[in-house]
């Protein structure tokens, strides 16, 4: 099918409508996914928001359920997001990231309702990236500019509109409602075209990653690397597929709710335990976590790794530690400890 970017602001009003649409919104020197009133409040320009949509699913502070304890009992009550919604101009790498997590919050042992209520009431409308940036490594970590994995709908520049590939049922019902024209054989051309010339400028070699990480944990390679970081956990933050998170009460007397908050394995007391005792005393300790977590115990436990080469945390490392050459510094540890 095929949409003429003068018709996209009109698409998306048909879309708000009947469904809470988030789009790519500038706020300041930002782009952000945003719930948006208009179609005309989208920004399409951007290559990719500041912010993973990951927080629209997991979003950095999420109340859980809250609670009256009474003479009668406690009575609790769940928070549970039913509202219909749809993502729109979500890049393939962020599209990516979802099903990723989705091992983390819906497998054999947990399943978690807040997440995969979102998750089961939204539709995914990407667009593809016909000008990745330089610290884009997607294709390098199982991805591409136009992958289709995570969406319903994929959107395809090809000048003056988009042609959409259609992806799952889902998506095939959404543009069928909308009225969206048949592509011609020229446009179904030009947007194969587009896809050839998409060039991921920086590759990075994962093979055998995994297994150097098996056996380099006490490595004097992790002395090194860490060195630049600060551990103010913006990578972290910024990451699509970091998950990690706190739970606390807030409660005045007996009456309060169950909040969940972002964390990340960069901060010291992310593994404080209350006796005192930290197991991951320093930088190098935390930062050696988060490369073994992504690159080694996300393969171990679901056979993926646990990144999707979307840059963010490169473009926004206060010191410039590029993962990019630490993966490289990791494969190559053997040669550089014997010379």
């Amino acid at each position: 099918m095929i949409i003429s970017k003068k018709d996209i602001p009109g698409f998306l009003d048909k879309l708000i409508s009947e469904y809470q649409v988030f789009a790519p919104v500038q706020e300041g020197s930002f782009t952000l996914f945003k719930p948006i009133s208009s179609g005309t409040n989208a920004d399409l320009t951007a290559a990719n928001t500041k912010l993973p949509a990951k927080e629209i699913f997991f979003p950095q502070s999420e109340k859980l359920f809250s609670y009256n304890a009474t003479e009668e009992g406690v009575k609790v009550e769940e928070v549970l997001d039913e509202q219909k919604k749809v993502i729109f101009g979500v890049r393939p790498c962020d599209a990516r990231s979802l099903v990723l997590l989705d091992n983390v919050f819906d497998n054999d042992k947990f399943q978690d309702p807040y997440y995969l209520t979102k998750r089961a009431n939204t539709i995914m409308i990407g667009i593809g990236c016909n000008t990745p940036l330089s610290t884009c490594f997607c294709t390098s970590v199982n991805g591409s500019p136009f992958d289709t994995k995570g969406l319903d709908l994929l959107l395809v520049d090809i000048g003056d509109a988009y042609v959409v590939e259609v992806v799952s049922d889902k998506g095939k019902s959404l543009a069928e409602q909308a009225g969206l024209a048949a592509a011609t054989d020229a446009d179904k051309a030009a947007a194969a075209k587009i896809k050839e010339t998409a060039t991921i400028t920086c590759q990075v070699n994962t093979d055998g990653l995994k297994e150097k990480l098996d056996t380099n944990f006490y490595w004097p390679i992790w002395d090194r690397i860490h060195e630049k970081c600060l551990g103010c956990g913006a990578c972290t933050y910024l990451c699509p597929t970091c998950h990690c998170f706190d739970i606390v009460d807030d409660a005045k007397d007996c009456n309060g709710c169950r909040v969940r908050n972002w964390d990340s394995c960069a901060f010291p007391i992310f593994t404080l335990h209350g006796s005192g005792h930290n197991p991951r005393t320093s930088n190098k300790e935390r930062y050696r976590q988060r490369i073994m977590h992504k690159f080694k115990y996300f393969v171990d436990n679901f056979n993926e790794i646990a990144c999707v080469g979307c840059g963010r945390c490169i473009n926004n490392c206060p010191v410039n530690l590029d993962i990019r050459a630490v993966l490289e510094d990791v494969r190559g540890s053997e040669a550089r400890l014997d010379s």
